[in-house]
């Protein structure tokens, strides 16, 4: 077992606030607090309050305020874990939602309580600061982040240097539209950054050194985009400066006007990725060199709060023998190291996804009680750390191979150890008109009848690797362009119905998908799904994923088998 079962100790490999950082915070909590008190005795107008709310990540919503907390780069502890649940108890409905860019959501705050919500997170080092309005938004990266495989480095720390960097950035702080950084520090892409509005991919150059290649303007919503390179080859030292340089093109030719036409893809597409990279490299050089060039000091300050923990010398042979004999004795316990376990470069070591998607709850959705069994699971099992992910679930990463049965075992008993990892099941699912207020459709319930279709896990595990994205609404925050099966909630003279859409990846190829046709009613959506997947195994070669097929085959014989005739 890992040695670390402290029950309120900290990791020491992740960042922690400095004086500077709690200040701000703490100071921000008040500052709401007696913004909040005046708007509720009516010194503040409507008007006035949005922004306010807006910059401390409170919406409101359908039925009920939401609050969306930051988690910066999906990195949290097991006592930050501990204080979500109790805030989720005391002032909420004792569940969170966790959404595609690794943050969490409260659904049901009240207006009053949102101050002192925010004070007990100022408590454990988190906020709500930019997780709303025009303003740059969490920055978000691989889940398994400093273990995987296939890292070229670390992107955790350059995470944190851009978070510094951008909170309450008094230049950026109003922008023509919201901005999404990510970072890739892997040679596979799963921090799907050719969507947003900046992706950064650390590189090594001919000589060696490693910096990143730049990308610049990608985005879903109404106008889905993928990111152009505007620069092959950045070294380090320069990351901010250039930021600078982009944001402030950005901040100063970015159509105001028109909130459809604010984000950076719509100027990078009218400018063409060669122009903008231009303006930027033209801006760039009144920066390059400036205060904001990062020094080595700075950079190995940042990079020295994820340092590795207290790894135990393991007899893989041994333990891989005993895994493999457990397994060949329990096939629940089989299957969820096929889909659940990841390998990390760490020997002995694993990575472990507790999926948020059991058939009937919501996707991404965590009941108080959870999020305390997996603090416990932290504790016991991953140093105290516990990570978020794109695809709305939970990493616990550096778990020691011979732990991981009775992780299972645990992890079983709260829910958390369903086996359906990359599968149709695993879907992202936006919480949809059962919340949001700009939804056109529900997208719970379609999740939910899908999941209930395809319960014959034999049956999914021949279906292979298939992404499944929903969205409610054109803003897309359900990824539903980029799903190898994308469907979108749309509005039909006030009755709800959906698109389908096919081919769309998220990944260093990244694809958007096509409308295979007419939208359907919900009662439709699950038969035609079982339409196209029918399609996809009679075509298959052997071995071959659902994307593959799809972009050997084309859309025709699906649209054919749903709409009974091809076009």
């Amino acid at each position: 077992m890992a040695p670390f079962n402290s029950q309120y100790a900290e990791p020491n490999f992740m960042y922690k606030y400095d004086q500077y950082d709690q200040k701000l915070v703490d100071e921000r909590v008040e500052q709401y607090r007696d913004q909040t008190e005046r708007y509720l005795a009516g010194g503040i107008s409507e008007e006035e309050f949005l922004p306010l709310r807006l910059q401390n990540g409170l919406y409101v919503q359908r039925l009920a305020p939401m609050l969306r907390i930051a988690v910066p780069y999906g990195l949290m502890s097991s006592h930050q874990v501990r204080k979500l649940a109790h805030i989720s108890r005391k002032f909420d409905k004792g569940y969170v939602h966790f959404t595609t860019r690794q943050n969490i959501q409260l659904n049901w705050p009240k207006l009053e309580e949102v101050p002192d919500i925010l004070a007990e997170l100022a408590s454990v080092e988190m906020h709500a600061i930019q997780t709303s309005g025009n303003c740059i938004r969490n920055t978000t990266t691989d889940q398994f982040a400093g273990v995987a495989n296939d890292e070229i480095e670390d992107p955790r720390p350059w995470c944190e240097i851009i978070r510094q960097w951008s909170t309450v950035h008094p230049e950026f702080a109003f922008l023509p539209r919201k901005f999404k950084i990510a970072v890739c520090g892997s040679e596979e892409d799963r921090a799907a950054f050719l969507l947003h509005d900046i992706g950064l991919q650390l590189v090594v150059n001919d000589a060696g050194e490693t910096g990143f290649q730049v990308f610049a303007g990608g985005g879903l919503g109404r106008t889905p985009v993928i990111a152009s390179s505007i620069r092959e080859f950045l070294p380090k030292e320069h990351l901010l400066t250039y930021l600078d340089a982009i944001l402030r093109v950005y901040n100063r030719y970015g159509n105001r006007d028109n909130k459809y036409k604010a984000r950076i893809k719509i100027l990078v597409r009218a400018w063409t990725p060669a122009v903008f990279a231009e303006r930027v490299e033209a801006e760039w050089a009144h920066l390059k060199g400036g205060p904001a060039t990062l020094n080595g000091t700075e950079i190995d300050r940042v990079t020295s709060f994820f340092s590795q923990p207290d790894y135990l010398s393991v007899n893989e042979t041994a333990v891989d023998n005993d895994i493999k004999a457990l397994a060949a004795g329990s096939i629940g316990f089989s299957r969820w190291l096929d889909r659940n376990i990841r390998p990390q470069k760490q020997p002995g070591y694993v990575s472990v996804t507790l999926s948020l998607k059991p058939a009937g709850v919501a996707p991404g959705d965590v009941t108080d009680r959870q999020l305390e069994t997996i603090a416990d699971l932290a504790d016991r099992f991953s140093f105290g750390e516990i990570r978020s992910t794109h695809n709305q679930n939970i990493v616990l990463a550096d778990v020691a191979k011979a732990d991981l049965f009775e992780l299972w075992e645990l992890a079983k008993t709260s829910g958390l150890a369903t086996p359906n990892i990359g599968t149709i099941n695993d879907m992202i699912c936006c919480p949809g008109g059962d919340y949001c207020s700009l939804a056109n459709a529900k997208s719970i319930p379609v999740a939910e009848a899908i999941q209930r279709k395809f319960d014959d896990l034999d049956y999914v595990y021949d279906l292979g690797d298939l992404e499944l994205n929903i969205s409610g609404c054109m803003n897309a925050c359900g990824h539903h362009h980029v799903g190898h099966i994308g469907i979108l909630g749309v509005d039909k003279k006030g009755e709800e119905w959906y698109q389908i859409q096919l081919g769309g990846s998220a990944n260093k190829n990244a694809a958007l998908g096509k409308v295979l046709g007419p939208s359907l009613s919900r009662d439709a959506v699950t038969d035609s799904i079982e339409k196209l997947l029918d399609v996809y195994v009679e075509n298959r070669l052997d071995q071959e994923a659902f994307l593959a097929t799809y972009q050997r085959i084309g859309i025709e014989k699906f649209k054919q088998r749903v709409y009974g005739t091809a076009s």
